[in-house]
């Protein structure tokens, strides 16, 4: 069996020699910057690796990683437009060097181009990766409306919010799991209990990301640290923040998001020091050690030795535990 690291290497040598590039040019030249970004590549790679478990070719899954690669990749271009966000991977977003309008059509052809990728997959259960790709298109973009929406709200709980990025963000790392298995013929309860060990440590990954916004650095996390505080983005710091914090701490808060953007460095520094008295940091860390335990509960019910699931399970602590 691979390790992930060979995967990683087997993964980004095929995509070098992947090309973007058509015309206009102004709409391909970005989607060719954007996939030359780097990233850590983890969807792709776990399709593989899932693929590779259940004894299936690597090779017959590559279409299928690179389909999943450039739909993660699709959904960061827009989210950096409706974000404002300029920097991503330590870089310049799309939006920011070519403008929003040519973004958004870059995006919409990067989707495209996902499809084309999944359609190259030979294999007789392409149809249903392809309503499984689907699912997943929806889903994700029902996460990213409830986390605009969450922005308007003044009610949302905890619940909220693990659901909303249970759909933005664990639903394409569960399903790249999923589609891996399922090229290599893995049975009904393996393709569920793969996609829940996914759920579960896609969760406790953007908990993480969370943390990292916050307490993070621009050279290791690769985007300004501070961004969800300065945008008064509901994460699951904030809302357990507003949860335990005592009334002088709580006003801190409501007055920060009230007040705006007047002095941005100050806003981050009152709310990172308030975040850290609270213990914010250790409290996160629990609730992402609470879905790494249920990841690890359904790693454990496959129908795989040992040996086989133990490369998983080492990424998965290793998406948990990372610095950027």
């Amino acid at each position: 069996m691979y390790t992930y690291e060979q995967l990683l290497e087997k993964y980004s040598l095929s995509l070098e020699k992947e090309s973007f590039s058509g015309q206009p040019v102004e709409l391909y030249d970005p989607i060719t910057y954007m996939m030359q970004l780097g990233g850590k590549r983890i969807r792709p790679v776990l399709l593989l690796m899932a693929c590779d478990a259940f004894g299936g070719d690597t090779d017959t899954a590559m279409p299928a990683a690179h389909a999943v690669e450039m739909f993660h990749n699709f959904t960061l271009v827009h989210d950096d437009i409706m974000d404002g966000a300029k920097i991503r991977r330590g870089k310049e977003t799309i939006w920011n060097i070519w403008g929003e309008d040519t973004a958004i059509l870059v995006g919409d052809t990067m989707f495209a181009m996902a499809i084309e990728y999944l359609l190259k997959t030979d294999h007789p259960l392409s149809k249903d990766m392809l309503a499984c790709f689907l699912k997943v298109t929806k889903e994700v973009c029902e996460g990213q409306q409830l986390d605009m929406n969450f922005e308007e709200s003044e009610d949302t709980s905890i619940p909220d919010y693990l659901g909303m990025i249970r759909l933005k963000t664990a639903v394409l790392l569960a399903s790249s799991l999923k589609m891996g298995a399922m090229l290599a013929g893995a049975g009904e309860k393996d393709l569920e209990n793969i996609y829940d060990f996914g759920i579960n440590t896609g969760l406790a990954f953007q908990l993480k990301d969370d943390l990292l916004d916050v307490f993070g650095t621009v050279d290791k996390f690769g985007k300004m640290p501070g961004g969800d505080i300065l945008s008064d983005k509901k994460t699951f710091l904030l809302l357990k923040a507003l949860t335990i914090a005592g009334e002088d701490d709580k006003k801190i808060i409501e007055d920060n998001i009230r007040e705006g953007e007047e002095d941005p460095e100050q806003k981050i520094m009152d709310i990172t020091s308030l975040y850290s008295k609270l213990n914010l940091d250790k409290i996160t860390l629990t609730e992402m050690e609470r879905h790494f335990e249920r990841a690890e509960y359904h790693l454990e019910l496959l129908s795989l030795p040992v040996e086989k699931t133990a490369e998983l399970l080492s990424i998965a602590k290793k998406m948990m535990y990372r610095d950027h």
